[in-house]
């Protein structure tokens, strides 16, 4: 007998959403995900007026705000990415974001506006009270972009949800963040392509996945040229002001949660490959596929089963 499947293709939380998700509840499961990703947007965006996170803004060098238990810990998760990183990955960065906003640019900022969005940034500022259960910001114009978390937080409440149906096998993408529950429903693991950041419609290589998160962050996707000819990608290194040159230009991490994988594979493109791979060690059962800027694979110990490299592409195992 089949499995009833239900499939979603959508746009939410600023990107476009899929899911493939089997079970006898599948239909129900589908349609609450969807609620839920909707909710969670409105809870952690910063651009919609009146999520939590706009509040903690809006009162940045005035007074704490009360947040929801849920918002408290998303906060202290993400502090300890920050803290672990030393700030390579900060959740404050969003007036140096704003700056460069890449979207509609056409040359770097200046030098000067450069200076005064850093003097901005640093995630030590982010003051939380369990007690109270507040968050607040210590001085006027900081505010806090959970872009480095969002995506993972919402495919971990995602899994959440479908254990919840009964759901045993799912496949989750927002934003080119995936989560996978289980293996396939004929058993066999979920496998996702890297991309080649530098060979367009070319795979690095495929993992394969039971109960992982699996994001990569790389400098090909969104950026701008100016006109000079000079490329700058988006993802900024917090504690220069400009995108992070640290020698990486794509870093998959397969993790356990996609918070970890999320915020991971940011802190270790603008850390680089040394320090990078130093974070990884604080969170076992974390791995990487990272490309440096020669175009040289590499790939840690523990996807040595479960990495295939594509056609042409050597990787080393390190």
């Amino acid at each position: 007998m089949s499995t009833a499947v239900a499939e979603f293709t959508g746009f939410g939380m600023n990107t476009v959403l899929k899911h493939s998700i089997y079970g006898k509840n599948a239909q129900a499961a589908s349609a609450a995900v969807q609620g839920e990703l909707a909710r969670l947007e409105n809870k952690l965006s910063r651009f919609v007026a009146g999520s939590e996170i706009s509040r903690i803004n809006r009162a940045a060098g005035k007074t704490l705000v009360q947040v929801s238990s849920e918002i408290y810990q998303v906060l202290l998760d993400a502090i300890r990415f920050c803290e672990v990183s030393q700030g390579l990955f900060d959740i404050s960065i969003a007036p140096l974001v704003d700056l460069w906003n890449y979207q509609h640019a056409h040359h770097a900022p200046q030098q000067k506006k450069i200076k005064q969005a850093l003097a901005l940034i640093g995630y030590r500022d982010l003051v939380l009270k369990p007690d109270e259960s507040t968050a607040g910001l210590r001085y006027a114009g900081q505010c806090i972009d959970l872009g480095g978390v969002g995506k993972g937080v919402a495919g971990d409440c995602c899994i959440g949800i479908l254990r919840d149906y009964d759901i045993h096998a799912a496949y989750i993408d927002i934003g080119a963040s995936v989560s996978v529950l289980g293996s396939k429903p004929n058993g066999s693991p979920w496998r996702g392509g890297i991309r080649h950041p530098r060979q367009e419609g070319q795979l690095l290589g495929v993992v394969d996945a039971v109960d992982k998160a699996v994001v990569t962050s790389g400098d090909y996707e969104r950026y701008f040229v100016d006109k000079k000819g000079k490329r700058w990608h988006h993802i900024l290194n917090p504690t220069t002001g400009y995108p992070a040159e640290a020698g990486l230009i794509s870093v998959t991490v397969v993790a356990d949660t996609a918070i970890k994988a999320d915020a991971l594979s940011t802190a270790i493109f603008v850390a680089g490959e040394e320090r990078g791979l130093e974070y990884l060690s604080h969170f076992p059962g974390s791995d990487a596929v990272l490309m440096d800027d020669l175009q040289r694979v590499f790939v840690t110990q523990g996807l040595q089963a479960s990495y295939k490299n594509a056609e042409g592409v050597m990787a080393h195992i390190i």
